[in-house]
């Protein structure tokens, strides 16, 4: 997400480096290279104008801070502008209404579907309702209920569904019913997918949301959808006042011109974004946070609850016990695998830490722990639980197993025993500072 903007935004503040002071002839060049930045990125013209403008009047009229080089200046300049344009981080929270009703938006093959059941998954694990209902008000595309369906099965989110008709309004209502009468507290409205210039299914989603008067109107839009993205805000604004945008295909080569476009236009925040395939891969938009990536700055704290929603209370105890006893096992390391890769794609994760925008860590990453867990999953319970006894023969079985050469078995086994070496240290760090020491 944002990596070509990213890599052109920080070799801009790299040619800033050893300047005295902001003037505008120093910073004249680097506002032309952002200029021409985010117009690669699709970001819309006159958004990228103003833009410019803003940072520009904010350099000429700043104050030069004492312990802060001029690159740093322009820099939390940029950052500043930036989260601005994406909206601040002024978090609308949803309605405590229950049912609560969301009516769900956008154009064709946007991902509206798979969002709307990811919004109610995301929903349902932070607590915030227990039972939401999805209701299928798409009759235009074949198929299109069957996806909604399976995709609430997967979940486990109730979903309503009328074969036979093709009033949608009606359908509308009828879910809104059902949901009522089943002490729904959630309801969201799956409604096809749309040409901004289709006037029939505009009027469609006028006529719906007049019925059911949701509380929530959310439009679904495609990450990549570039300069096109802030028109398509405007008339569906128009058409339904939208409460909030949700973006997708976040993890593709979106080059960032929907997200820097749509708020600006609109005045409507971004509130979710779609990270991966996954349904699990749904996030809050957090602008500031959305600004340090486009700016190469990384976002640990969304890595750290990441990592938060995977841990295990109960198992985390554990793995510190055995830690104090110096103990770490196959088992131990499986557990820390499988932790790892529902956090999503290591590329992804990666990502997330600052300067490592520029690292090409490809899907080979991925591959590399599925290859660790195939090997640990062909050994014995009495062979993860002791990986000492694992000789010469024990070893060519497991590669067997796994259908991998013995040299991955080798290598895993190596770095295994290096981290086990490292967990024992941990178990008494300050005997281990005095050995280092030679005390």
């Amino acid at each position: 997400m944002f990596e070509s903007i990213t890599d052109k935004i920080s070799n801009i503040f790299r040619n800033l480096r050893g300047l005295g002071k902001l003037s505008e002839e120093n910073i004249g060049e680097a506002l032309r290279e952002i200029r021409l930045a985010l117009l690669s990125a699709d970001v819309n013209f006159s958004i990228v104008n103003n833009f410019i403008q803003r940072v520009k009047e904010q350099c000429l009229g700043q104050t030069v801070l004492q312990n802060i080089t001029p690159e740093q200046q322009f820099v939390k300049i940029i950052f500043d502008e930036m989260c601005v344009l994406l909206g601040n981080d002024k978090i609308t929270e949803l309605s405590s209404k229950k049912p609560l009703k969301i009516l769900m938006v956008g154009l064709h093959g946007s991902g509206k579907t798979t969002s709307t059941v990811k919004l109610a998954h995301f929903l349902k694990n932070k607590n915030q309702y227990a039972k939401p209902l999805a209701v299928a008000c798409d009759v235009h595309r074949p198929a299109a209920i069957n996806q909604l369906e399976i995709l609430c099965q997967q979940t486990n989110i109730d979903c309503y569904a009328e074969r036979d008709s093709k009033n949608v309004t009606a359908i509308a209502l009828a879910g809104l019913s059902h949901g009522e009468k089943n002490n729904h507290d959630l309801i969201l409205f799956d409604t096809a997918g749309r040409l901004q210039i289709d006037e029939y299914l505009i009027d469609e989603i006028k006529d719906i949301a007049l019925k059911v008067h949701p509380d929530e109107v959310f439009l679904v839009a495609d990450g990549a959808l570039g300069q096109e993205a802030a028109n398509v805000a405007k008339d569906f604004h128009r058409a339904v006042p939208l409460t909030g945008i949700i973006l997708t295909k976040l993890d593709g080569d979106s080059r960032a011109g929907a997200a820097l476009s749509m708020k600006e236009v609109t005045g409507v925040p971004i509130r979710y974004m779609g990270t991966g395939e996954r349904m699990e891969a749904f996030e809050i938009f957090h602008p500031s946070r959305i600004a340090q990536r486009i700016l190469g700055m990384g976002d640990v704290l969304s890595l750290v609850e990441k990592a938060q929603e995977q841990v295990n209370e109960k198992e985390a105890k554990e793995f510190e016990k055995k830690l104090k006893k110096g103990k770490f096992d196959f088992n131990d390391f499986l557990q820390q695998l499988q932790s790892i890769q529902k956090m999503g794609s290591m590329e992804s994760l990666i990502k997330h830490l600052p300067g490592t925008h520029h690292l090409n860590i490809g899907p080979e990453a991925n591959d590399k722990l599925k290859q660790s867990e195939a090997i640990i999953h062909s050994m014995t319970a009495k062979e993860r639980a002791k990986p000492e006894i694992i000789d010469g023969s024990r070893r060519l079985r497991i590669a067997k197993g796994c259908g991998l050469p013995i040299q991955s078995v080798n290598e895993l086994l190596k770095n295994f025993k290096q981290m086990q070496t490292m967990m024992k240290k941990m178990k008494n760090p300050q005997s281990n500072l005095k050995s280092l020491l030679g005390m």
